[in-house]
């Protein structure tokens, strides 16, 4: 089994659960891991921008209420796309709490 990762992929969504955030588009820093072995697909690895362009169309027309529900779809998104064996997704929304850097949630999905 492989892993591959990307690193701080910066993304905007409408995400929140008040009025005024679901007006605007905020910044969302992903970490994902995805783990896989070379001779379940039917090429022989994962393209790294088919990855990122699925997630980028799947969030520009959505709203999101929490980011444990965007995790959780991002990590479903991953999962039926690609024959991949579990994902690993770590979302980071900067300036959430005043006193923090990053407020944030870590999942894994699948075989790791």
């Amino acid at each position: 089994m492989d892993i591959i990762f990307i690193e701080e992929l910066v993304v905007f969504a409408k995400i929140g659960i008040y009025a005024w955030e679901k007006k605007i588009q905020q910044k969302l820093i992903l970490d994902i891991k995805i783990s896989w072995r070379k001779n379940e697909l039917d090429r022989k690895y994962i393209n790294y921008s088919h990855i990122v362009s699925k997630i980028l169309i799947y969030i520009a027309n959505k709203k999101f209420s929490l980011i444990e529900s965007f995790a959780e779809e991002i990590a479903a998104l991953l999962m039926q796309s690609f024959k991949i064996l579990g994902v690993c997704i770590k979302v980071r929304k900067p300036n959430a709490i005043i006193q923090a850097k990053n407020a944030g949630i870590r999942i894994k999905r699948g075989i790791f």
